[in-house]
């Protein structure tokens, strides 16, 4: 499936994103989905765990930012650079 298909996946919050995938792998695992239909969720699905994998990993960066300063103390807050 192409990357336009799932451009959608870009913009979802976590929790809408692992709900959705949730929702996937629950499909998937009844076994009761065509076999094509599989393939384009299991695709989606994948693009969902790159998100949430995505969004986690800014998260992480956040908190340790806030968290502490070189010497690893409390300091308050920083701009997150994304780059």
């Amino acid at each position: 499936m192409a990357d336009t298909a799932h451009a959608d996946v870009k913009k979802l919050p976590f929790e809408r994103a692992i709900e959705e995938l949730e929702s996937i792998i629950k499909r998937l695992e009844e076994g009761k989905v065509p076999l094509e239909e599989s393939v384009a969720i299991y695709e989606r699905g994948e693009a969902l765990k790159r998100r949430c994998e995505e969004l986690l990993r800014a998260a992480e960066t956040r908190v340790e930012k806030i968290t502490a300063d070189a010497s690893g103390k409390p300091k308050g807050t920083a701009p997150l650079d994304v780059t």
